[in-house]
């Protein structure tokens, strides 16, 4: 898995094969985990080390930058965490390339404001051909 941050954009980019992606989805969908990013060379500095997923109260799923750990935080509550885990796996399992734009606008239907944009990858890169 691979984790950069865009300064300019202020979302990250996530890439990762099926299997990376299925361990987050499932890791979002219970709450816990940490997932660690591929070693990246020194030359990519600004790379993330890993995405850690938390339980909290409330409602909605919120994504933060650790900036001390150099980590991708996802946190929520577990009904909004099931729409993201299902959106995770679905990007997992699609058999075509593309990207997923995971973006807070006001009534979102599970992130809550604040929360950093994430652009996740397919495993098979690309432009969807169907």
């Amino acid at each position: 898995m691979r984790l950069v941050p865009d300064p300019v954009c202020g979302e990250v980019d996530l890439t990762a094969t099926a299997t990376e992606l299925a361990c987050l989805a499932s890791a979002v969908a219970e709450g816990a985990g940490f997932i660690s990013a591929a070693s990246v060379p020194p030359s990519d500095g600004n790379a993330l080390a890993g995405i850690e997923v938390r339980k909290t109260l409330g409602s909605g799923v919120r994504i933060d930058l650790d900036a001390q750990r150099q980590t991708l935080v996802i946190s929520g509550d577990a009904d909004a965490r099931a729409v993201l885990a299902d959106n995770l796996h679905a990007m997992a399992t699609a058999e075509d390339g593309g990207h997923l734009h995971i973006d807070y606008f006001p009534e979102h239907p599970y992130l809550v404001e604040g929360s950093l944009p994430l652009v996740v990858n397919s495993p098979h890169g690309g432009m969807p051909t169907r």
